[in-house]
């Protein structure tokens, strides 16, 4: 049995970015990371832009202008003005190449066709100039950004429709025991609703990766080993829940040692999540994580987040922690590390009551751990406590 430390460095030694690329639409791409450079196309704005509703001018030495036409967003009309003379113009509006500042409509009376402004204008007021945003040809976003709605709209406004960006991984759940039946088949005595496999899509899901299969093994040998030869070959991440442990009928073990995974390491000091398997079959990794519910989360959370974020080759592969201020007296049973379910808020934190691995009540409410060395038993109220942050 080896410590958290040893296991989250494990984790982090052998896996390996994909660095494998793919294509996707601009607005498809959310949750990507860029495979390379984006150079522009285009200058942005690609055109002398009104920052705002009001009036553009040719400026002179006057506070009166004459008012000659308009100009609203999306013409092509060109006005020359000469000296002295303005046209109305809108917000986003290309501003006439003779105009040289706009004044703000707040700021403008009104008289037929004359206007009369507060106050003289340096040149350039509330003009966007081209290329403000970015130049055609310069970098517009570098390698390794990740794709945002606002970086979306952003490569879209340059009239960009597709970009190369690294590909996520293909993951595969795989859920075991003979016990679990769908939500909706009547609940006979011995059987339990089936939650695991979509508690972890729903998890896989909120971080963005949607290449995800789920398949359910009974407790037999020989459909185990089927059953996860299956997905090892085709998958680049295989989490599989439940037995994992060494009951009779728990075959995962075996099963992955009849395909020659490699053990990276078996059951970590912790809990909840003792009984957790880590393993590399080539280029797959593979998490045996326990079948209690909570403890599959947790264990989800601290060590199958590492290897995703590791896969897509990012730096920052933890979840983010931070020390908050305990609103709890909390007292831990055992005396192992453990991650507590609890609610963080404004930097205080109070850890729940209900942290049994099998239950799932205290964690549907959560959206934090605290981190409880071997060391601490006790918790008091104003002590400040590790806090993991989880995904929202």
């Amino acid at each position: 049995m080896i410590s958290i430390d040893q296991a989250k460095l494990l984790v982090k030694n052998h896996v390996k970015p994909l660095l494998k690329e793919t294509i996707k639409p601009v607005e498809k791409a959310g949750g990507y990371y860029l495979f390379e450079d984006i150079y522009s196309p285009i200058n942005m704005p690609p055109f002398r832009q009104s920052a705002m509703d009001g009036y553009a001018l040719h400026l002179h030495d006057n506070l009166t202008y004459k008012l000659i036409g308009e100009v609203k967003a999306g013409d092509n009309f060109k006005p020359t003005l000469q000296p002295g003379e303005a046209v109305r113009i809108f917000t986003g509006a290309p501003v006439p190449d003779s105009a040289n500042a706009i004044m703000m409509q707040e700021k403008v009376k009104v008289d037929a066709t004359k206007i009369s402004i507060e106050e003289q204008l340096d040149e350039g007021h509330n003009i966007r100039p081209i290329g403000e945003q970015v130049k055609k040809g310069d970098i517009a976003l570098k390698k390794d950004t990740k794709l945002t709605p606002a970086s979306i709209g952003y490569l879209l406004s340059l009239g960009i429709r597709d970009v190369k960006v690294f590909k996520k991984p293909t993951i595969a759940i795989v859920t075991t025991g003979n016990e679990l039946i769908e939500p909706g088949q009547d609940l006979t005595h011995g059987k339990i609703y089936e939650s695991n496999s979509k508690m972890l899509l729903s998890a896989l899901y909120s971080l963005k990766f949607y290449d995800v299969t789920i398949h359910k093994v009974e407790d037999d040998y020989q459909e185990t080993v089927k059953t996860l030869k299956s997905v090892v070959s085709n998958n680049d991440l295989v989490i599989i829940t439940g037995g994992i442990s060494v009951g009779d009928y728990d075959f995962v073990g075996k099963a992955l040692n009849e395909l020659q995974v490699d053990e990276v390491f078996y059951k970590v000091k912790q809990k909840p999540g003792k009984p957790l398997f880590f393993g590399k079959k080539e280029d797959t990794s593979i998490f045996a994580l326990p079948g209690n519910p909570a403890a599959a989360l947790t264990c989800f959370y601290v060590y199958v987040y590492i290897a995703l974020q590791k896969m897509m080759g990012i730096d920052d592969i933890e979840l983010p922690c931070v020390q908050a201020k305990s609103i709890s007296n909390f007292y831990k049973n055992g005396d192992r590390p453990q991650f507590l379910k609890a609610i963080f808020d404004n930097g205080h934190v109070e850890i729940l009551e209900g942290q049994n691995s099998s239950m799932l009540q205290t964690f549907a409410i959560s959206n934090a751990l605290v981190f409880s060395p071997e060391e601490q038993n006790h918790f008091h109220f104003g002590d400040f406590v590790e806090t993991i942050l989880l995904p929202v």
